[in-house]
């Protein structure tokens, strides 16, 4: 059991003044100081840089306000943001530069503050589009008084901390993590009326129906009303309501849509006042997984209506009811888990939101963000073997159903808005090779291996500065070992030999989530950034192999890094050798040979050369120039 706490991030020093090129795109009522460009939105952005115009380095997009009812301002907001995301990661003019999201009140860093609903959720949108493709986007909540040279310094601080995802508060910089919780003694499940109904959303099937069985064997619940859209038709709904009829429980199965505020009224009007509402538990919901890319307005509003709709719904409908149990059903896809499911992320970072908007009003509310269940429901009845697989190897498997609905009844006792029931193995967790999210950077002591990226930190990995040195066929071995290796990885088979090199990744089963993972760690290995599209682009491992070697060998620019490393190998060489065996190793002949390949700079090399007089050069004159060469490279 786990809860979000908030703490200062290790400042990574003064930030340079004009170290990095800025611009915002539209205003969102956010300035951030003279002299940095303002554009409409990203298409002006392109405009201008068609026009030559620099590309910068980094660019601020912020939320802009919601107004209105709740509804339809997380649409307007959450729409608004996609489109910004969508057409910042579309252009690859872009793709060297980082889109700083920033937010005003999404999040709550302390128990006592009350969020922005509209803008909440877009904390789940983009760490979905985080999670595909590293190292491109920023998160940033600041509060309401923060503008100009100030809101342009905060930001500053928070792009040079290197964190995915922070909060400004009061001119400090805080970033959430995961800690472990415990129950108080003063804690614990709440004491509900016996004679109280208790409604359960998407009740009759999936994880519904098991919450409802929970309820009745566990916490002694005599009166159920359970809502789906089948309501009674749902598979196993008859069942179900049998088993708890038998178990003492009188039980209502309705047909309900309860993202319909209307039909949601009527159903709790109907609640016999003898057996008045005591309790919700809201687990409806439905997934629609694709890359954020592919996520439309028409599948954002799917997903948002049967959790976020009816959630509101059911806080408005029962403000005046007096209730025990108001439970949430979240999911951790929202916070750590939210590669593939934009839409699902936001959904459930508004409901954690949602949960803290109500406690600061004095009515209760927990939302548990579970991670996933080894159940055939929700989510989880979407997934295959080798996505939970591929789960466990994030250091995140699945709860089995004792762990969740026990974690169900721990975490309602939990005196906390938001509480996220989730399995980590820290072994696997320090183990992976891409992007750790920020809330799970305090779960692995060990220091998290991060996608390498050349632009950002001037280092290429081992296997590129190697590249250079290997005949091109021997290249091509190399890379597609590599490539066959984490195919094999990613969709959880024996070894690299089950990957046949050309037959294509979708017969194997590739589809665009393990795309991504297998893009984020190619990239990682080789430290090139990757299109989300490349395994599509290079269907098969041969074919990926051979444009990877194109990437790291044949570029100019990513074969410097290795021209230099071996130029420092070959002065380590030298350094070891006495001076008779510099005179008998020939190596004074071939660094003439060498330094008249230098195409332009051929009449100054060759001036060095005669004022050196290579034949007669000691030992310590010839590495003085090959110190000379390094600097000029």
């Amino acid at each position: 059991m786990f809860g979000i706490e908030w703490e200062p991030v290790a400042e990574a020093g003064p930030v340079a003044a004009g170290g990095e090129r800025w611009a915002v795109l539209g205003s969102g009522g956010l300035g951030v100081g003279a002299g940095v460009p303002v554009f409409a939105d990203v298409a002006s952005l392109v405009e201008a840089v068609n026009a030559d115009a620099p590309v910068p380095d980094v660019a601020v997009a912020p939320c802009p306000p919601a107004g209105g009812e709740v509804g339809a301002g997380v649409r307007a907001v959450a729409g608004a943001v996609l489109g910004v995301v969508q057409a910042w990661l579309g252009d690859e003019r872009l793709a060297s530069s980082r889109l700083v999201v920033v937010t005003r009140g999404a999040v709550a860093t302390s128990d006592g503050a009350d969020v922005d609903l509209a803008q909440a959720s877009v904390w789940g949108l983009v760490r979905a589009a985080q999670a595909e493709n590293p190292g491109r986007l920023v998160l940033v909540d600041i509060e309401e008084k923060a503008e100009g040279e100030e809101a342009a310094d905060l930001l500053a601080r928070v792009v040079a901390s290197g964190e995915p995802e922070a909060a400004v508060r009061d001119s400090q910089v805080v970033v959430p993590r995961l800690r472990r919780q415990e129950r108080s003694a003063s804690e614990g499940w709440p004491v509900l009326d016996p004679e109280g109904t208790v409604v359960v959303t998407g009740g009759p099937s999936g994880l519904g129906a098991l919450l409802a069985r929970h309820l009745v064997v566990e916490h002694g619940v005599r009166h159920l009303l359970l809502a789906s859209r089948r309501g009674g038709e749902a598979p196993g709904a008859e069942d179900l309501r049998s088993e708890l009829v038998e178990l003492g429980a009188r039980v209502s199965v309705q047909a309900c849509d309860v993202a319909d505020h209307d039909a949601l009224a009527a159903l709790l009007a109907g609640i016999p006042a003898e057996h008045p509402l005591t309790g919700v538990v809201h687990a409806a919901g439905v997934a629609d997984n694709g890359l954020v890319e592919s996520v439309t307005p028409e599948s954002l509003d799917a997903v948002l209506r049967p959790k976020a709709d009816a959630a509101w719904s059911l806080h408005e409908l029962t403000a005046q009811s007096d209730l025990g149990l108001f439970a949430l059903v979240s999911s951790a896809g929202g916070l750590v888990l939210p590669a593939g499911q934009a839409n699902y992320a936001a959904a459930n970072v508004f409901l954690d939101a949602l949960a803290q908007h109500r406690r600061i009003r004095g009515l209760p509310a927990t939302s548990l963000a579970f991670g996933l269940w080894q159940a055939d429901t929700g989510l989880s009845a979407q997934l295959s073997a080798a996505d939970l697989e591929r789960m466990r190897r994030q250091g995140l498997p699945a709860l089995s159903v004792s762990e969740g609905l026990a974690s169900f009844s721990a975490g309602v006792g939990v005196d906390k808005a938001v509480v996220v029931p989730l399995r980590v193995e820290a072994a696997a967790l320090r183990a992976r090779t891409d992007e750790v999210p920020a809330l799970l950077r305090s779960l692995a002591p060990a220091p998290m291996r991060r996608a390498v990226e050349p632009s950002t930190t001037g280092q290429a990995p081992d296997l590129v500065r190697r590249m250079p040195g290997l005949p091109r066929r021997e290249q091509q071995d190399v890379l597609l070992a590599l490539v066959r290796e984490h195919a094999a990885t990613v969709l959880g088979h024996a070894g690299p030999n089950t990957i046949d090199p050309d037959r294509a990744f979708q017969e194997f089963g590739f589809d665009s989530l393990t795309a991504v993972e297998l893009r984020n760690r190619l990239g990682a290995a080789v430290g090139v950034r990757l299109s989300a599209t490349v395994v599509f682009d290079y269907p098969t491992a041969t074919a990926l192999a051979k444009y990877l070697q194109s990437e790291i060998v044949a570029d100019g620019t990513a074969s410097a890094v290795p021209l230099a490393a071996e130029l420092e190998r070959l002065e380590a060489a030298i350094s070891a050798l006495s001076q008779a065996e510099l005179e008998r190793s020939g190596v004074v002949e071939c660094l003439r040979a060498l330094l008249r390949k230098c195409g332009e700079a051929q009449s100054t090399t060759e001036d060095a050369i005669d004022d050196l007089e290579l034949e007669s050069a000691t030992r310590d004159e010839v590495l003085a120039l090959i110190d000379d060469e390094l600097g000029e490279k």
